[in-house]
C-alpha cells in the first residue's frame, strides 16, 4: 500500500505540498497540484480517512435514520440530504428503523460508536434519547416527525396548513360528508393533519362526525382497512381525505374491490405527492410536501450544529423550521353526485394479497 511519501517522491515535491494538496488546504501553484494530483491516479492512492479523522476528531461522515425505508416519502427526502452532504465532503451511513424504537435506539447508538458527527432523525415515536444524545454532545436534527417533549431543532412540513386546504378544497367542490383517514396520534404530524383537518370544519361551520374520523398508522393495511369500513357505512362518506401515501395506496384498494368510483361516488385526496399520483385512473389529488428541500433544510442545521460544537459552543437553542405544502388538484376529486351506492356486505376485504397486486384503477 502505497503511502503519502510515495506520492511525494513521485511527484517530487515535499510531503507538506502533497499533503495541502490532498486536503484542498494552502496555497499550491497549479502545476505542481497538477503533479501531484496525477501521482495519486498513478499510484492509486487514497488518502486515509480513519487516520484523518483522529487527527482533526471528525470524520466527515452523518446518518439519517428513517422510520420506513420502502416509503418513497424518506427516499426523497435522503436524495436532499445526500446532495447537501455531497456539496460539502461528507458521506452518508443510513439506518431503517423499521418503526421500531428500539431498532431506532440501537441505530443511534451504532453511529456514535462509529463516531459520525451527527444525525437527522425521523423518530418513531417518542424520541427518549434526547438528553443522552445532548450529554453525549452529539448533534441530532429531526425531520418530517416531532415527538412530544422535543426541545431540539427539526425541519418539518405545515402539516396543519397542508390539511386544512385540501379539506377546505373538498369543501369548496360542495361536500359535507367528508371523512379521514390519519396516521399514528403520538407523532405530531399526524396529530397537526387531523387539526387541520378539524379547523376546515370548523370554519365552514360544518358538523364532523366522529364515524367519519379513522384513524391508521400510515401503513397500507390501515388504509385498506379504514377505507372499506367507510364505505360500509349507513351513510358512508362523498370524500375522504388520506393522511398519507401508503394509507392512500390501501384506500385506493379498499374502493376498487368495493367497486366503488372515483370521484363520481367518492372523491380522494392524499397527502404526499408522487411519480405515481399523476399515472393512477384518475390522476390523484394530493398535498405535495417539499421533500428535497426538506433533506436540503435540515443537513444544512445539522452542519451549523456540527461546526458550533466542534468550535467548543454550547447546544444553540432548538428552532423548528416548517415548509410550506402545495395542494395538487387533479381528477380525483369532483363535486359530489348523489349518494354512494350500497355495498356487498359479502366483499372479501382482506388484505393479504392486495398489496402484492399493486395499486388498479378506481
Amino acid at each position: 500500500m502505497h503511502t503519502i511519501r510515495d506520492v511525494a517522491r513521485l511527484a517530487g515535491v515535499s510531503v507538506a505540498t502533497t499533503s495541502k494538496v490532498i486536503n484542498n488546504k494552502g496555497s499550491v501553484r497549479p502545476k505542481t497540484a497538477k503533479r501531484v494530483l496525477e501521482a495519486m491516479a498513478a499510484l492509486d492512492y487514497h488518502p486515509d480517512q480513519v487516520a484523518r479523522s483522529l487527527k482533526v476528531r471528525q470524520t466527515q461522515t452523518i446518518g439519517i435514520v428513517i422510520p420506513d425505508i420502502t416509503n418513497p416519502f424518506f427516499t426523497d427526502v435522503i436524495r436532499g440530504v445526500e446532495t447537501e452532504a455531497r456539496a460539502s465532503g461528507y458521506s452518508l451511513i443510513l439506518a431503517d428503523s423499521n418503526e421500531d424504537s428500539a431498532l431506532e435506539e440501537a441505530n443511534l447508538n451504532m453511529l456514535y460508536a462509529r463516531r459520525a458527527d451527527g444525525v437527522l432523525l425521523a423518530p418513531t415515536a417518542a424520541f427518549a434519547s434526547q438528553d443522552r444524545l445532548t450529554r453525549r454532545r452529539f448533534p441530532v436534527v429531526l425531520f418530517d416527525r416531532l415527538c412530544p417533549g422535543f426541545a431540539g431543532s427539526a425541519v418539518v412540513t405545515d402539516n396543519l396548513v397542508g390539511a386544512r386546504e385540501a379539506t377546505e378544497h373538498l369543501i369548496s367542490l360542495g361536500h359535507k360528508r367528508i371523512a379521514i383517514i390519519t396516521g399514528r396520534m403520538e407523532l405530531a404530524n399526524a396529530v397537526a393533519r387531523l387539526e387541520g383537518f378539524r379547523g376546515a370544519f370548523q370554519r365552514a361551520h360544518l358538523p364532523l362526525p366522529e364515524e367519519y374520523v379513522r384513524y391508521g398508522d400510515f401503513q397500507f393495511e390501515s388504509g385498506y382497512r379504514c377505507g372499506a369500513e367507510l364505505m360500509q357505512l349507513a351513510t358512508p362518506p362523498t370524500a375522504i381525505f388520506s393522511c398519507n401515501n401508503k394509507m392512500t395506496l390501501g384506500l385506493i384498494r379498499a374502493l376498487f374491490e368495493l367497486h366503488v368510483a372515483c370521484p363520481q361516488q367518492v372523491s380522494v385526496v392524499g397527502f404526499d405527492d408522487f411519480d405515481w399520483a399523476a399515472n393512477f385512473s384518475p390522476r390523484l389529488t394530493t398535498v405535495a410536501q417539499p421533500t428535497l428541500e426538506m433533506g436540503r433544510q435540515a443537513t444544512r442545521m445539522l452542519f451549523e450544529m456540527i461546526r458550533d460544537w466542534k468550535d467548543g459552543g454550547q447546544e444553540q437553542r432548538g428552532r423548528v423550521i416548517a415548509l410550506k405544502p402545495e395542494l395538487r388538484v387533479r381528477d380525483s376529486t369532483a363535486h359530489p353526485c348523489g349518494e354512494s351506492l350500497p355495498v356487498n356486505p359479502a366483499t372479501d376485504l382482506r388484505p393479504a394479497a392486495a398489496e402484492a397486486d399493486g395499486p388498479s384503477k378506481l
